[in-house]
């Protein structure tokens, strides 16, 4: 099963973070518990900040293990520290971004391999040569485009073809939908005279 993928810039920025089954490791574990039992009462508010801030750093010790490895060496690395036991890690650096499937040992690390390049090459169908600015700014597209092909953690397409007729049915879709207009007929031909 896939429990995440990542789009991350070189400066560290993330892209695109996207968690499907992720626990965090036990060190984590022991300080959810912790806060949960000495900020009982303000906790909702509190919450959502720590939540971030572990997925923050889990992004730093991500980045970390990405930037010291060298560009001959295998783009599969284990993230048992990271994202607990029994977790790998495949990535591809294209440019200014590292693309980053992490998954457990149910999947296949050449079959992930692929399916990040899969991935690419429908970014690339629908930019017209992405870079970094086009998946910033259509971060709409980009999750759309990850729906297709990975749902739940599990892969549900893997032809770059049957994705964009899907991302261009969606998008067509709601284009009609915002044309549409919920004022009715009758009433929208009386304010126009």
């Amino acid at each position: 099963m896939i429990q995440a993928v990542m789009v991350i810039s070189t400066q560290a920025k993330p892209r695109l973070l996207k968690f499907y089954n992720f626990q965090p490791p036990e060190k984590h574990q022991d300080l959810v518990r912790s806060v949960f039992q000495c900020m009982h009462g303000w906790l909702p508010h509190f919450f959502p900040n720590f939540v971030w801030f572990m997925y923050l750093e889990l992004l730093e010790s991500l980045v970390s293990v990405l930037s010291a490895r060298p560009d001959g060496v295998s783009n599969f690395v284990k993230v048992d520290s990271i994202f607990g036991p029994g977790t790998k890690m495949v990535y591809k650096h294209l440019a200014t971004l590292y693309f980053v499937f992490v998954f457990d040992s149910s999947e296949n690390e050449l079959a992930m391999l692929d399916l990040i390049q899969v991935f690419v090459e429908t970014l690339d169908r629908c930019f017209k040569n992405v870079c970094e600015l086009d998946i910033v700014f259509n971060f709409n597209k980009l999750h759309s485009i990850l729906d297709e092909m990975i749902l739940g953690g599990q892969v549900i397409e893997t032809s770059s073809e049957q994705i964009m007729k899907s991302v261009e049915e969606i998008a067509r879709l709601e284009k009609q939908s915002s044309t549409t207009s919920l004022i009715p007929k009758s009433i929208s031909e009386r304010f126009s005279r």
